[in-house]
């Protein structure tokens, strides 16, 4: 390997390190509201805001996104509430943004934080499950 060679290298290394972070400027910022962790401080899950959009994280994935900051609060506390069960300390800390926009959502509706969540709960615990193919799954009976 010749000093030209790796100069070279480095120098189309710097360029597009250069490229992705003027890429990344235009974008606009992310801001972290939401995190789900274990005792060990592993990040099970999260909520982010981009674009006026809350995104909710799970396995280092996106596991889904909507305009309501209620059903992210909601599906974050319920993930509390599953590991609890399954005897894993977890501890939930959120924003107060994501919290205040929560409970403005639940007043438009004429509802407590804790009584609109609730209505989602039951919301989710209707609602069938959809296949693959966008069928909804067969219920056992």
């Amino acid at each position: 390997m010749s000093i030209q060679s790796k100069a070279r290298r480095d120098a189309r290394k710097r360029k597009t390190d250069r490229e992705r972070n003027q890429a990344r400027a235009g974008q606009p910022p992310i801001e972290p509201h939401a995190e789900l962790r274990d005792r060990d401080g592993n990040l099970l899950a999260g909520v982010v805001r981009q674009s006026g959009v809350w995104v909710l994280g799970m396995d280092g994935r996106i596991a889904g996104s909507s305009d309501s900051a209620a059903q992210m609060l909601m599906l974050m506390r319920r993930a509390q509430r599953l590991h609890d069960a399954q005897g894993v300390p977890v501890k939930l800390v959120y924003s107060d943004a994501l919290r205040d926009e929560a409970e403005l959502e639940a007043a438009t509706q004429g509802k407590s934080l804790a009584d609109y969540e609730q209505q989602l709960e039951e919301e989710m615990a209707a609602a069938q499950p959809v296949a693959a193919n966008g069928e909804p799954e067969p219920t056992a009976h």
